[in-house]
């Protein structure tokens, strides 16, 4: 499996890249603050015409025609350039719309016409979606965390054993919560046996395991911009007549964050390919890559504000704004303690299928008529 970029792939992250830091400048996540919206509906539609949102989906359904790795490669340097809005729900809402045969939700999604946000099941509510009937499409029950759906037509729901789109309609009047990330906004919202837009198994869209993987490539690219934020101040910042980058208590930490970022962006790259290539491990990958990149942004973002001395804690200074997105990452579609949990699973699940494994499986000698046929191993 090669993990270096194509020539494709490295012109789609140096064209995410220069909008990015033209349209979606940090600078706009603090303007916008006290707005309804995040992000500018204008910049959201200049993404939607560089195809972003169908970028993973075959031709044939409206999109570009490329795979995972490509969407991967995308939503790191959305997590790099920090940039604000729903891309997570909106991706996802495309790929559910195409699974589901849903052309017209499909070219609205991809065009740019309706926004996608998430509702996601509140910590300790597990009145969960049901697969209950009603009319031919699955009903959603529960109490519900709503992150970008204000403006936003529709509402993704994303989980293990599926994934669904309701109007945001169907969630009434939700109660505003005040966010700890100013780039994104949050409400709260029950709803009762509503019946889904859309509704699609992880076995015609692997929504869940895409989600993980697009939310491991922010958190990645979150740990590298706050390494490279970390490494210029450590060079530029002088005291004592030399940089402060020259102290091993300074030049160790960064080398640790570089060691983190690296981990993680391998581990994405290696996660997006098997989502990609369809592998039977893909689920396993992907939650891996969800907790390096969560350890590796965390962590990180930590370790920026500390290099930066006291202007990394002030409000002013842009490293906090990268600490806060970590955070809130670090609980999209599923918290990095259900995912350890899922990786163990997982592991043990693998364990035990191996210590079934029948004696004929392995190449050792057949067993005699006085040796235990499991004994042959």
């Amino acid at each position: 499996m090669d993990l270096l970029p194509t020539a494709d792939q490295e012109a789609v992250i140096a064209s995410a890249a220069e909008f990015l830091a033209k349209e979606m400048p940090i600078s706009a996540t603090r303007e916008r603050a006290g707005e309804a919206e995040a992000f500018d509906r204008a910049s959201w539609q200049q993404a939607a015409r560089l195809g972003w949102f169908g970028l993973g989906l075959p031709e044939e359904q409206g999109g570009v025609g490329y795979t995972a790795a490509e969407e991967a490669l995308l939503f790191r340097e959305i997590g790099r350039h920090l940039a604000p809005g729903p891309f997570v729900a909106t991706v996802l809402g495309a790929h559910i719309a195409a699974a589901a045969g849903r052309d017209d939700l499909v070219e609205a999604i991809t065009s740019g016409e309706i926004v996608v946000g998430t509702a996601q099941r509140r910590v300790g509510a597990r009145a969960a979606t049901g697969p209950e009937a009603s009319g031919g499409l699955e009903v959603v029950s529960g109490d519900f965390d709503l992150i970008d759906t204000t403006g936003a037509a529709l509402v993704a729901v994303v989980e293990p054993q599926g994934a669904v789109l309701l109007e945001t309609a169907a969630f009434g009047i939700p109660r505003q919560l005040p966010p700890i990330d100013p780039g994104i906004r949050l409400a709260t919202a029950s709803v009762h046996r509503q019946p889904a837009l859309v509704s699609v198994g992880p076995d015609l869209e692997p929504a869940f395991l895409r989600g993980s993987v697009l939310v491991a490539a922010l958190q990645t690219g979150i740990a590298e911009a706050a390494r490279d934020l970390a490494v210029e101040h450590a060079k530029n910042r002088v005291q004592f007549g030399r940089p402060i980058g020259v102290n091993q208590a300074v030049k160790h930490r960064c080398a640790d964050m570089a060691v983190r970022a690296e981990a993680a962006r391998a581990q994405l790259l290696f996660a997006a390919l098997a989502l990609a290539e369809d592998r039977p491990d893909a689920e396993f990958h992907a939650a891996a890559a969800r907790t390096v990149s969560a350890d590796a942004a965390l962590r990180n973002t930590s370790e920026n504000i500390q290099i930066h001395g006291g202007m990394g804690y002030t409000h002013e200074h842009d490293a906090q704004l990268y600490a806060k997105r970590a955070r809130v990452l670090d609980q999209l579609l599923v918290s990095s303690r259900e995912t350890l949990q899922l990786i163990s699973s997982l592991t043990a699940s693998a364990v035990r299928a191996e210590a079934t494994e029948p004696a004929a499986s392995t190449p050792s000698a057949e067993p005699s008529a006085q040796t235990p046929a499991g004994a042959a191993r």
